[in-house]
């Protein structure tokens, strides 16, 4: 059950790297990539998680640059 949608933007090229470490915590989060131009990704977090995922992307933080993104989908998207 996923209990909110966290949005970064990352440096593009961190796209791959990042979903390698949320990967390699099984379970933690589900990595997307909404817009890889603007390396624009989305966590979609299940519920008991949030601190843990909070932890990772804040020592994360401390390596390449990663920003809270607001984001606010189009009309025409779909962004599950």
């Amino acid at each position: 059950m996923i209990s909110q949608k966290k949005y970064y933007r990352v440096n593009r090229r961190e796209i791959s790297f990042i979903k390698f470490i949320i990967e390699a915590y099984e379970g933690i989060a589900i990595l997307t990539t909404i817009d890889p131009e603007r390396g624009i990704i989305v966590l979609l977090v299940p519920s008991g998680c949030d601190e843990d995922v909070d932890m990772v992307i804040n020592n994360l933080k401390q390596q390449i640059m990663i920003e809270d993104f607001k984001y606010s989908k189009a009309p025409d998207q779909d962004v599950s």
